[in-house]
C-alpha cells in the first residue's frame, strides 16, 4: 500500500481522483470511507464507525486505495480523525485495530463496555484528543463562532494531532496529564450509572433505552448502558429530563436495522399542554446530529447542545417522571406502529415516515 499524503479538503477538492475522502462526501473521489446516510461507500467496507471503514480498507487494500496519493476529511472528530490516521499508518493501524475500532464507538456513538479489557485505553485516548483539541484549538462544532468554516479551519487539528497520536496510542501514559481530567470525571460518573440509584428500562420493539439517575452525567458515561438502542429519555431527579436520538440514526449503521426519526412536533405539544412550569418544551428537527427535546430557557448553541447533559441547564417539569416516560413510550408505539426497522434509509424515506405524522 503506497504512502498517503494529508490534504485539507479544500485542496483535496481540486484532487478528488487521486483522494480517499474519510467520514465526509467529495464528488468524483477515488474512494469514500464514511458512514454518513446515502454516502457511496463500496459495500466490502461498510462499518458502523468511518474509521471501521477506513480499518477494514486497510486491512484488504482495493484498488482505488493502492492508487490513491491523498487521504481529507471535511472535519475534525474522533472518529474521522482515527480513519484519516488509519489510513497514514496503515501498519500501526492493523496492530491495534481492535482498539481503534473502540475509539471510533466510543467518539462518535459515545458507547463504552466497561468489561472490554481495552475499555479504559480507549476511552484514554478518546480524553486525550478532546482535552487537546479544546485547549490548542477549538471545541467540537465551534468554528462558525470564530467565523471560521470548519472543512478549513481543521485541517490545522489534523496538522497538529497526526503527527503525535501514535506516541499516545502505544504508551497512553505519555498524555497522562491531558487527559486524566476528563477520564476520572467519566469513571466516577460511570460508577454512578452502575449504582444502586440509577435505574434502567429497556423498550426493545421500540430501540428506547429509560435511564433515571440522580443528576446529569458526561455522554461517555450515560450512554454506554444504553448500547444497542437508539432513542434515550434521561430522567434525573428534580424532575429533569432530555430526550434524544442518537447519532446511531443518523448514519448508515451496518450492524443492525434501525427505525427512522420522527419528527417531535406532536408530542412537544402534548407536554406543553400539561406543563405548567413556566418553561416550553421543543425539539431539534430530525436532521440535526443529535436532536434534543427539553424544556428550553435561553436557546442552546450547537456546541452547548453536543457538550454534555451536565455542562448545560436542564429545567424542571411540573410534569412526573413517570408520567413523562408513559408520555414519550405511547408517542413511539403508536407511531412506530407498522414501521418495520432496517438498514439504510435514506433521508428522504426518514422524512416520508414522519410526514405521515402531519
Amino acid at each position: 500500500m503506497a504512502s498517503l499524503q494529508f490534504l485539507s479538503f479544500a485542496d483535496a477538492r481540486r484532487h478528488a481522483a487521486a483522494t480517499v475522502v474519510v467520514d465526509s462526501i467529495l464528488p468524483r473521489a477515488a474512494l469514500t470511507l464514511a458512514h454518513w446516510r446515502g454516502a457511496p461507500t463500496p459495500p466490502a467496507f461498510r462499518d458502523d464507525t468511518s474509521a471501521g471503514s477506513a480499518l477494514r480498507a486497510v486491512a484488504a487494500p482495493p484498488a482505488a486505495l493502492l492508487a490513491a496519493r491523498y487521504v481529507t476529511a471535511n472535519h475534525f472528530d474522533v472518529d474521522g480523525f482515527v480513519g484519516v490516521w488509519a489510513l497514514l499508518h496503515p501498519a500501526l493501524a492493523r496492530r491495534h485495530d481492535e482498539l481503534l475500532r473502540l475509539v471510533a464507538v466510543l467518539g462518535d456513538f459515545r458507547e463504552i463496555d466497561w468489561r472490554h479489557p481495552l475499555a479504559e485505553p480507549a476511552l484514554q485516548l478518546v480524553c486525550w484528543l478532546n482535552a487537546e483539541e479544546k485547549a490548542r484549538f477549538y471545541e467540537p462544532f465551534g468554528a462558525p463562532a470564530r467565523r471560521r468554516r470548519e472543512d478549513e479551519a481543521s485541517a490545522e487539528k489534523f496538522d497538529w494531532f497526526l503527527p503525535r497520536f501514535a506516541e499516545i496510542l502505544e504508551n497512553p501514559a505519555a498524555g497522562r496529564a491531558a487527559w486524566l481530567p476528563e477520564f476520572e470525571r467519566v469513571r466516577a460518573a460511570a460508577a454512578v450509572m452502575q449504582g444502586p440509584a440509577t435505574t434502567l428500562r429497556r423498550y426493545p420493539d421500540l430501540g428506547l433505552t429509560v435511564v433515571r439517575t440522580p443528576q446529569p452525567l458526561p455522554y461517555y458515561a450515560l450512554f454506554g448502558p444504553t448500547a444497542g438502542t437508539d432513542l434515550v429519555l434521561s430522567l434525573y431527579d428534580g424532575q429533569r429530563y432530555e430526550f434524544e436520538y442518537k447519532y446511531t440514526t443518523w448514519i448508515d449503521l451496518e450492524s443492525r436495522p434501525t427505525r427512522p426519526r420522527l419528527p417531535l412536533d406532536k408530542l412537544v405539544n402534548e407536554l406543553n399542554a400539561r406543563e405548567t412550569s413556566g418553561h416550553a418544551w421543543a425539539a431539534d428537527g430530525v436532521t440535526d446530529t443529535g436532536p434534543l427535546l427539553r424544556l428550553t430557557g435561553r436557546k442552546l448553541s450547537k456546541v452547548q447542545r453536543y457538550a454534555d447533559p451536565d455542562q448545560r441547564p436542564i429545567y424542571a417539569s411540573s410534569i412526573s417522571p413517570d408520567e413523562m416516560e408513559q408520555l414519550v413510550v405511547r408517542f413511539f408505539q403508536q407511531h412506530y406502529a407498522g414501521i418495520e426497522p432496517r438498514r439504510y434509509w435514506s433521508w428522504d424515506e426518514v422524512r416520508a415516515a414522519g410526514a405521515v405524522l402531519g
